[in-house]
């Protein structure tokens, strides 16, 4: 009969990934409530356990072997289940309703398998979700009309406390039967005036020196989206699926680059159904490809 494998202990691979996401045993050990010398044996005993060094120590902190960011990539979802499970079988049932805003750009690219984890885990707990700009909602947050908020940073608040969670680049998107791009002015379907996203578009042409105007404004992705494929303007978006008949511009097509831009999270209750809910859109985040380590 062949030997089974030895198992891994969640604590051993937790440290890891707080000291690979900060680069620093001291604070990887303040967040697990150990020692720093326990901290480091746990990197020594995970190390004999797999025979591969996993963390290089260097002149500004740990950085990762290939091994280690192969690890990397696969505790942080792995942690995240073992988390879901224990807390499904500890945690007393989660009741009551929670509201959650979010601007329309990110239901479908995020929303979709957080909601889907929230209510398995917790399907006892009744939730709300009110799409808006996130100035809008963030107005709404401050009048106690939601519990919390994903929304754009940039919008910030005094006083609202805020967790960044993704940061990726804007692109431009155009229709793929017209070469409206070329036009003069570069005609743009954006949203509403105090949108990060209109700032950022319009400030890049203003510094490549190239003339635009803005001929369609909307609260909505999708609204901005009709002008673009009926061939009338251009947009931005997040990086990700576009609905047929829409293509990715970028510089070839005489556009210039477009700065990275953060999302963020703002919380104002704390019920245990809001907490919960915040728990879960942070893990989401953070296995994403742009997610942002918590921050402390």
């Amino acid at each position: 009969m062949l030997a089974l494998p030895p198992g891994l202990d969640p604590d051993l691979l937790r440290s890891f990934v707080l000291i690979a996401e900060g680069d620093s045993v001291t604070r990887a050990a303040q967040r697990v409530g150990r020692t720093q010398s326990a901290v480091s044996m746990q990197m020594r005993r995970l190390e004999d356990i797999l025979g591969h060094p996993l963390l290089v120590r260097g002149a500004k902190g740990f950085s990762l072997t290939p091994q280690g960011a192969w690890l990397l990539d696969r505790a942080r979802p792995w942690l995240s289940m073992h988390d879901e499970i224990i807390a499904n079988f500890r945690a007393p049932d989660v009741t009551g309703r929670v509201r959650l805003g979010t601007p329309d750009d990110y239901v479908m690219l995020w929303l979709p398998e957080i909601l889907a984890r929230f209510a398995e885990s917790h399907p006892a707990a009744e939730l709300e979700v009110i799409c808006a700009p996130s100035n809008e909602l963030l107005e709404r947050m401050e009048k106690d009309e939601l519990d919390l908020t994903i929304f754009s940073a940039g919008h910030e608040r005094q006083g609202v406390v805020s967790l960044p969670l993704w940061r990726g680049p804007l692109q431009w998107v155009g229709p793929v039967a017209h070469a409206v791009q070329r036009q003069t002015p570069l005609r743009l379907s954006l949203g509403h005036p105090a949108c990060i996203w209109r700032a950022a578009a319009t400030g890049a042409l203003d510094q490549a020196g190239l003339p635009w105007r803005v001929t369609y404004s909307s609260s909505a992705q999708m609204g901005t989206y009709a002008v673009v494929l009926a061939g009338l303007a251009v947009t931005v978006s997040l990086a990700g699926p576009l609905p047929p008949g829409l293509r990715v511009l970028g510089e070839a097509d005489g556009l210039p680059r477009l700065p990275e831009f953060e999302i963020a999270l703002a919380q104002r209750a704390e019920t245990p159904a809001a907490r919960a809910l915040a728990q879960h859109i942070v893990d989401s985040f953070r296995h994403e490809p742009g997610g942002l380590p918590l921050q402390g």
